[in-house]
């Protein structure tokens, strides 16, 4: 747990119907991994390593499409994911994750909205020993992925919940975007963004050191969200 203090801004007090919680960066830390498989996929390509700065959270099918010709798309994201579960293996989960699920796991209110695709999902699962919600809606799920809504709009359906309820935990300022144009609350979490960088999307309503620093508490009321220690 951090010592840093913790200003959970207008999420104090809140009840919310439902936590919505993106993957990588947030629950797990598969940043490592993540870098060597982009690096090797760059090489292969012909792509710039440091233009691929600054797309975190985006589903890779974005990435790639932005970077190679029309014509090569669906070998270089074949590529890529070849790359991702061929190196899904030593993922962490970052601190506080486990809990956090743990502790809304009953309340049958928390989902996962990640960019992974369905396979890439199910390799990190278990490479990071995550024990995942029902509900988790990956980017072969939606038609428009982060910074697009349709990830937590959908995630928030299959909890029949309204998303203006729901609080979105991200770490990325594309999942943040996609969190706010779904009409969700959200928090973020400085495991892989800077604070500063976080706080100037303006889709930031707190920001926090990681879900160490939070936690949840169920009751007839809804799900609150409280500093680690009061």
């Amino acid at each position: 747990m951090t010592d840093v203090a913790v200003d959970l801004g207008c999420l104090a007090g809140r009840n919310f119907a439902g936590v919505l919680f993106d993957m990588d960066g947030t629950l797990i830390d598969s940043t490592a991994s993540v870098e060597r498989c982009w690096a090797t996929w760059a090489g292969e390509f012909d792509v710039a390593l440091a233009d691929l700065q600054g797309w975190h959270g985006v589903p890779a099918l974005g990435v790639i499409t932005h970077f190679v010709a029309p014509e090569f798309v669906e070998a270089a994201d074949r590529r890529l994911r070849e790359l991702e579960i061929g190196d899904a293996r030593d993922i962490p989960m970052l601190a506080g994750g486990a809990e956090s699920l743990a502790a809304l796991a009953d309340s049958g209110r928390v989902g996962i909205a990640t960019s992974c695709t369905d396979d890439l999902a199910l390799a990190r699962f278990a490479a990071s020993g995550l024990i995942p919600p029902p509900v988790v809606v990956t980017a072969s799920q939606v038609a428009h992925g982060k910074p697009h809504p349709d990830p937590y709009l959908e995630a928030a359906r299959r909890l029949r919940l309204d998303p203006a309820d729901c609080l979105v935990v991200e770490d990325a300022p594309a999942g943040l975007a996609s969190a706010k144009a779904a009409g969700c609350a959200t928090l973020a979490v400085v495991t892989t963004t800077g604070r500063d960088a976080l706080v100037a999307t303006g889709n930031a309503d707190a920001v926090v050191p990681d879900l160490a620093s939070v936690r949840f508490v169920v009751d007839d009321s809804g799900i609150r969200l409280l500093p680690a220690v009061d």
